[in-house]
């Protein structure tokens, strides 16, 4: 699934401007995407702004190390024999699903710490190819988004027809 069409819905969604300032007397950690959102161009990717997306990667990283630990217990859980080839074929393929779901983790938590390390350098939230800002919504919806969507689209259509 192109990761284009993640970004819409939320680069769609419209200030509010009652959440405008909220930014400016909430510690970051207790500031919700909205009024990130919210908050005006010309303080994109201030302080608050790298310490809320800085939060959400850390924490979605902490959800995935649970993750794994939970499929660890859940694999060793379903190790018993099961006598009916039809149960164990059902049980098998639960449990390839979920290490593959959990090889998909692992390719992202590789983009999660390459993004804090980019918050750290000052990068975070401009695009690789072009330099310009990627967009609050674009980064809420992938925060792990290292192109801007005009620079993702325009991969993605090379990608196409030259099957790169």
């Amino acid at each position: 699934m192109p990761t284009t069409l993640q970004a819409q819905p939320a680069a769609a969604a419209k200030r509010d401007p009652k959440l405008a300032s909220n930014w400016k007397t909430k510690p970051a950690e207790q500031l919700t995407d909205e009024e990130v959102l919210a908050m005006p161009d010309s303080e994109y990717m201030n302080e608050k702004q790298m310490a809320f997306f800085r939060h959400k990667l850390v924490q979605l990283k902490q959800d995935m190390h649970n993750n794994a630990g939970e499929t660890t217990e859940h694999l060793r859980e379903d190790t018993v024999v099961v006598p009916d080839p039809a149960d164990r074929a059902t049980i098998e393929e639960e449990h390839a699903l979920e290490l593959r779901t959990r090889d998909r983790e692992r390719k992202l938590l590789k983009k999660i710490e390459q993004s804090i390390a980019r918050i750290d350098a000052g990068d975070y939230g401009y695009c690789d190819e072009t330099g310009e800002p990627i967009g609050v919504g674009r980064l809420l919806a992938r925060p792990t988004a290292t192109l801007s969507l005009e620079a993702q689209q325009r991969r993605e259509l090379k990608q196409k027809m030259f099957g790169d």
